[in-house]
């Protein structure tokens, strides 16, 4: 068994037309023994930034505080809001100090990116444990149910969904996807970010 599938846990990030929705599920375990079905793994760094992270569950934790103090420090030395871009290059840089001995984290970040028009357009991307940038167009997807999760996100992503359609497409995705892997589901939460608001649902899924 590898570490990365110690506690379970998958995340899958989705893009649509001016939005973008990031969902997890719910479930901790210790391999195959469930311990909480309403383990966070979603975490705002920004308004318009979250940041999903599947893996380790003290690496969660630990991660979390790490980013959440460098966001607040780079807010502080800049006196301006942190970019997507510029986010996803410090967890990659973060990750990368540690490669000798690494965070069992695959982070995924999803947010919109001002343009210069003064409008927004979606950004999402992911890493692997040592931070190499994975930037996508459609979808990215992590954790122990990222194979099935592939599998159901490429026959029901088409691309500009409106935000609805977005949730539904991201919501479905995972439900279904977890269901097929033991280690991960037991409910959900999915987080749509438009320019105007962050809707957050919580949704429940197979207990078995």
């Amino acid at each position: 068994m590898s570490i990365m599938e110690y506690n379970g846990g998958s995340v899958i990030a989705m893009v649509g037309k001016e939005c973008v929705a990031i969902a997890s599920d719910l479930r901790l375990g210790n391999q195959a023994l469930g311990i909480s079905s309403n383990f966070q793994k979603i975490f705002p760094m920004s308004d318009r930034i979250y940041l999903g992270l599947p893996g380790l569950a003290t690496d969660v934790t630990t991660l979390k505080e790490i980013f959440r103090y460098r966001v607040n420090m780079y807010t502080i030395k800049e006196e301006r809001e942190i970019e997507p871009e510029t986010f996803a290059h410090l967890v990659s840089s973060t990750l990368y100090e540690k490669r000798f001995g690494p965070y069992f984290i695959e982070p995924v970040m999803a947010g919109l990116e001002k343009t210069v028009s003064g409008g927004y357009k979606p950004f999402i991307a992911a890493t692997d444990l040592i931070g190499c940038l994975n930037f996508a167009k459609d979808f990215v997807v992590a954790g122990t149910a990222s194979t099935k999760l592939f599998g159901v996100a490429e026959g029901l992503w088409e691309p500009d969904l409106e935000p609805e359609d977005l949730f539904e497409t991201c919501a479905q995705t995972l439900l279904n996807a977890v269901d097929r892997d033991a280690y991960s589901g037991w409910g959900a939460e999915v987080y749509l970010i438009t320019k105007d608001k962050v809707v957050k649902r919580t949704l429940k899924g197979r207990m078995d």
